[in-house]
């Protein structure tokens, strides 16, 4: 193939890979210009772990593990029920996550805490009651402590593990034992200004958290669980993106612990396919929608026009 018609072919399928994660007609996430603007560095640079692991397309099945890793949490599921548009505007209410994750990630400490206030004043009108694992009704808001810790852990871990198996790029270590322990270190910043001060440090912590909270029966599966599962697995998207979100959503059941996938009422596929098959399709999706990344480029031209970057 020509290089122009090869061009061409990457940016058609860039524009439409855009538009249906941030819901701009025109592939161009809105929250661009943020990560674009102002005149400080954020919490990361390219060669950071969260950096890294978020620039990367084993995202894509993070993003979902994280959302059935979420709904085994009565309180974050009630929150969603009661409280999101994720029936009526799933695309809009990823696009909402993925705006916070960007921005959080790439873009300037002013931005980070705009759009953490953004988050904060979301999170005011999330109060309400559910019924914990263990049979005790209790009220709760988004911002306690303890739901702001398992939405943390379960995203954290998801986009880890998920990195971990699909994606080939090593996470740097720093200074840390490991590039998991260097990567749920440095990603703790990221919830500090949405109220958590205190979270796992290092992949033991998370381990050791997750453990403690399952076997507490804080973990559970209700009817409500499996409707959003059942949500998560069949969105409503466009048949063409369909067959390779249904890949997806089996890597992410794949990399779940087995004791959550019971819980989940979900059946693993044989890993010894879907592991490579989704390593390969990411790849491809890679390379079909080209290297170029509007939203590094932009927090990269930031960093360098204020020194922050060679």
């Amino acid at each position: 193939m020509p290089v122009k018609q090869n061009n061409f072919l990457q940016e058609y399928l860039s524009r439409r890979f855009r538009k249906l994660l941030s819901g701009d007609p025109n592939g161009v996430p809105p929250w661009l210009g943020v990560v674009a603007e102002g005149e400080e560095a954020g919490y990361f640079v390219p060669t950071d772990a969260p950096w890294v692991v978020h620039a990367d397309f084993g995202t894509l099945v993070g993003g979902i593990r994280a959302l059935l890793m979420q709904a085994l949490h009565p309180g974050s599921l009630t929150g969603v029920k009661n409280h999101s548009r994720y029936e009526s505007d799933a695309l809009g209410r990823l696009a909402g996550t993925i705006r916070w994750l960007t921005v959080t990630t790439f873009g300037s400490k002013t931005a980070v805490a705009n759009e953490a206030s953004r988050v904060n004043r979301l999170h005011d009108h999330v109060k309400g009651e559910y019924t914990k694992g263990t049979g005790e009704t209790i009220p709760y808001k988004a911002a306690d402590k303890d739901l702001l810790l398992w939405v943390h852990i379960a995203f954290m871990e998801s986009f880890l593990v998920s990195h971990q198996m699909y994606s080939a790029r090593p996470i740097p270590k720093g200074s840390a034992a490991t590039g998991a322990d260097n990567y749920i270190a440095q990603w703790s910043i990221s919830v500090a200004p949405l109220g958590l001060e205190k979270c796992p440090m290092t992949s033991s912590e998370l381990n050791r958290e997750i453990s403690e909270l399952f076997q507490a029966g804080l973990l559970v599966s209700t009817p409500d669980t499996e409707k959003v599962v059942e949500f998560i697995k069949n969105p409503p998207l466009p048949i063409s993106a369909k067959p390779i979100y249904g890949l997806l959503f089996d890597a992410a059941v794949v990399s779940l612990r087995p004791e959550f996938r019971k819980l989940l009422g979900l059946s693993a596929k044989p890993r010894w396919l879907v592991v490579p098959l989704t390593r390969f399709i990411l790849r491809f999706m890679r390379l079909a929608i080209g290297p170029e990344s509007p939203i590094e480029d932009a927090s990269i031209a930031r960093l360098q026009k204020i020194g922050a970057l060679a």
